[in-house]
């Protein structure tokens, strides 16, 4: 069923960011900062892969992100979503069946035996495709999944993300310059606001958590 209810876009990104945190998918940690697949540290980490154990609210996602997308991009804007391998897949699909389009997905790099294709269903020339992943940080691996897509003569000039770091500036610019819009529902700020306003977290650690959201680059752990 195709979703036609428009929340207000704020109101969509707080309720977006209490859902992340009421699954337990925000992990804040000041003491024992994570290791991001970069090699930096962090005092957060986002683990969107839950969402799907969670039938009320990846529907209420779904949902949230089908209207986004129609808002933002058009209402007869795309022919074919498009999952990036692996944590894109289900949220594609879900999406797929929201918008009534066909799903396909698109590998990291060939299987390296068959047909050694990057992607898999079908998708013809001349296609509007939405890339549909979990999350953005940079943008660098979204420009994968697109430069795969325009390589079968589909166009995709949009993806679409539950959650956008919002922390590093060249992530928009970089992805524009390739004429790809970004869609998303919340960032870290939303989710740092509503943890603040639920009590999710003590004070000194989201007070960390800040002070790393406004410098990535330059925080490092203390001690």
């Amino acid at each position: 069923m195709i979703p036609t209810g428009f929340l207000d876009k704020q109101e969509i990104a707080r309720l977006s960011a209490r859902m992340l945190l009421e699954i337990g998918a925000v992990h804040f940690n000041a003491r024992e900062p994570f290791t991001h697949a970069s090699g930096n540290r962090a005092p957060t980490y986002i683990d969107c892969r839950k969402l799907i154990s969670f039938p009320r609210i990846r529907a209420t996602l779904m949902d949230f992100l089908a209207v986004t997308v129609m808002r933002e991009a058009g209402f007869e804007a795309f022919d074919n979503i498009a999952g990036g391998e692996t944590a894109g897949i289900p949220f594609a699909a879900l999406m797929a069946e929201r918008l009534a389009l066909p799903m396909t997905y698109v590998r990291k790099k060939p299987k390296g035996y068959g047909r050694n294709a990057r992607i898999e269903g079908a998708m013809s020339e001349g296609q509007r495709v939405l890339l549909v992943e979990d999350l953005t940080t940079d943008g660098g691996s979204k420009l994968s999944f697109v430069e795969a897509i325009r390589e079968t003569g589909a166009s995709c000039a949009a993806t679409a993300v539950i959650f956008y770091y919002d922390i590093f500036p060249e992530t928009v610019p970089r992805l524009a310059e390739h004429g790809v819009q970004l869609i998303h529902l919340c960032t870290w700020w939303d989710v740092l606001a509503e943890a603040r306003s639920r009590g999710s977290f003590d004070a000194e650690t989201l007070d960390t958590v800040e002070e790393y959201l406004r410098a990535p680059r330059e925080w490092t752990p203390a001690g």
